[in-house]
């Protein structure tokens, strides 16, 4: 069976049962934008993948089809591909979430971030600033880590909770922004500048870097959003499988 990172089971702790290992394999292959849109699913088809019966298969699409990550079709099932409007209002929540880090340290002085965390992805990111990486879809999960960690570093693991779970619903369309040419640079300055007018103290600068980095106004989100689903469609989509 393929069982992905995510599903690493630490030492001294039983495996999860077997229906729950596929459904977060499953899920994370389609959140990732493993499979085509249009790319016909079947029970028997992912039972081999993943190298057991069909009955926790059966259990895994039933949770993704509640989810609403897969589609019921008269051959089995297919990748829901996000549309714009859904995208934007995760964009809204994602930007509310993240800069209400930054907003109760301001509101309240005696929260402070923890500059442990933000001196350590300082350091990562000013090693990526030497030898940037060149274009490639897999460098979101750098970025969800960033803004993960600096969320964290405010002090409120609820809020980290939430962003986690609006980036997995993102990731699949954010993919694409990193596969167009100095996008990666521009993020890794960004993600610099934004980390040190926060150890600086200038929070209000911090603030509105933030604020700008993820997106100044969803004008401008349902634009990226946009171009990211017409290359997502362009790229994923494949003449039609044989039944």
């Amino acid at each position: 069976m393929v069982v992905p990172p995510a599903a690493v089971i630490p030492e001294g702790e039983p495996p999860p049962p077997l229906r729950e290992q596929v459904y977060v394999a499953l899920r994370d292959a389609v959140l990732n934008g493993e499979f085509r849109a249009g790319e016909r699913l079947t029970e028997p088809k992912l039972a081999k993948r993943y190298g057991m019966s069909r009955t926790p298969v059966r259990d895994a699409v039933t949770r993704l089809l509640a989810d609403g990550l897969l589609h019921r079709e008269d051959y089995g099932y297919s990748v829901v591909v996000p549309s714009v409007a859904r995208v934007r209002d995760l964009y809204e929540v994602r930007i509310a979430v993240e800069l209400r880090g930054i907003a109760r340290c301001i509101e309240n002085p005696g929260v402070r971030h923890d500059p442990a965390v933000l001196g350590t992805e300082l350091e990562y990111w000013h090693g990526l600033r030497a030898a940037p990486p060149g274009p490639a879809p897999e460098f979101v999960l750098a970025d969800e880590r960033y803004h993960a960690a600096l969320l964290s570093a405010s002090g409120n693991a609820e809020l980290v909770a939430v962003l986690a779970d609006v980036n997995s619903r993102i990731r699949r369309v954010r993919m694409h922004d990193f596969v167009v040419p100095g996008r990666i640079e521009t993020s890794i300055d960004e993600h610099i500048e934004i980390a040190e007018r926060i150890l600086d103290g200038r929070l209000e600068t911090a603030h509105r870097l933030l604020h700008e980095h993820i997106g100044a106004s969803l004008e401008d989100v349902v634009e990226r959003v946009t171009r990211a689903l017409v290359a997502m469609n362009a790229r994923e989509t494949g003449p039609p499988a044989r039944r």
